[in-house]
């Protein structure tokens, strides 16, 4: 098997350290040293828990959704078994009640993973409809807490001679209160930029506006310039061998899109690459160019660093696990093969169970009498079978 080529590393862009004879490095070059290499790693970053994360999707849909789908399977055995055994087996009013409480929510999401022909099993043991009475004070009840929940979150202050009793009724109540809230916050913002605007700078203020907007001139035209320089050494239209024009073109295109996002690094990486520049024209840069330099520098860090943590929650939403938990390729390997084992291991025992209950009662009814029911009011029920 033929060995795979490694990617070739960007081209170092670094300031060498002078000799001992020579003047140290200034607070600038340092600045620049540390800002190059800190992009070079969350670059190599980026990239490697994208190619991770997208190895982990593919393991997922290839290796545990079958999982999944095999111990819904056997969850689904078990449902039908303690159907069986409601019907047949000699079980007291607490055992049923039990089996009753695990089919109701330990298992009815099963309907909708690929099994809806349990629903009649659900339906014959669901507890009767609630009367009318009771479902206007269920209704009630929950108008209460929810009122408590918004006025407490949202400051909203609800007129006792409204009705809200019923969930549309709260809605549209709650919509029309936080929109009249959108209005008075935009109106307030508005007349604090009326007042902004009507008020006189200081000269001191006007100063600074000065000089923000001339460095920013600044910093525009030296990255222009580099962009320009690539543009013309790499133009394909006048070059006559057709690999050199494909090679160029799409050089040229690595440059328009570095040039466009700001990525300094990258232009002078290129231009390194092409020798249109060299460490002595690094190691003499003047100062005040070093400053504009860094200021772009440290954006490209600070776009680098939202990157990785864009795919890291972006990752956190497809695996529900958060987004400081899979931070690296080796973490996402070692929760996949811990995901994969636990559920492995419940497959078989879940299977091992099924098997047990249905050959042997007093198997279930041990099962049963080490089972607790979750207690009412201490937050949602979820039962995982």
């Amino acid at each position: 098997m033929a060995k795979k080529t490694a990617a070739p590393k960007p081209q170092l862009v670094h300031i060498q350290s002078p000799s001992a004879d020579d003047a140290p490095l200034s607070k600038a070059q340092k600045e620049f040293n540390r800002l190059t290499k800190r992009i070079a790693k969350l670059e190599k970053d980026v990239q490697e828990f994208r190619e991770a994360a997208t190895r982990l999707r593919q393991r997922v849909q290839n290796e545990y959704r079958p999982l999944q789908t095999q111990h819904n399977a056997v969850r689904a055995d078990l449902v039908r078994l303690f159907d069986r055994a409601l019907e047949t087996y000699k079980l007291t009013k607490g055992e049923r009640r039990k089996i009753v409480d695990l089919l109701l929510d330990g298992c009815y999401d099963l309907v909708e993973r690929g099994h809806p022909d349990l629903q009649p099993i659900f339906d014959k043991h669901a507890p009767p409809p609630a009367s009318a009475e009771e479902e206007v004070e269920e209704e009630r009840q929950t108008s209460e807490a929810m009122k408590k929940l918004f006025a407490m979150r949202f400051g909203i202050v609800f007129d006792p001679a409204v009705d809200v009793s019923t969930q549309e009724k709260f809605r549209a109540y709650v919509d029309e209160k936080m929109a009249a809230q959108q209005v008075e916050y935009e109106a307030a913002q508005q007349g604090q930029e009326a007042r902004r605007a009507t008020r006189k700078k200081s000269p001191k203020q006007q100063a600074a506006e000065a000089k923000k907007l001339a460095e920013e001139q600044r910093i525009t035209k030296s990255v222009r310039s580099l962009y320009m320089d690539l543009v013309k050494a790499l133009h394909p239209d006048l070059e006559p061998d057709e690999a050199e024009k494909a090679r160029k073109t799409a050089l040229l295109q690595q440059v328009t899109a570095a040039y466009e996002a700001n990525e300094l690094l990258t232009l002078l990486r290129l231009q390194l690459e092409l020798e249109h520049i060299d460490q002595s024209h690094l190691e003499n840069l003047a100062e005040d160019q070093l400053r504009h330099y860094n200021k772009l520098l440290r954006e490209q860090a600070s776009d680098l660093d939202d990157a990785l943590y864009e795919e890291q929650q972006e990752l956190s939403g497809f695996t529900g696990q958060p987004y400081y938990a899979l931070t690296t390729p080796a973490a996402m390997e070692y929760d996949f093969k811990r995901q994969t084992t636990k559920l492995q291991a419940k497959i078989k025992q879940l299977a091992a169970e099924v098997l047990a209950f249905e050959h042997d009662p007093a198997a279930l009814k041990a099962w049963l009498k080490a089972y607790r029911m979750p207690r009412a009011g201490h937050g949602p029920i979820m039962i995982q079978l």
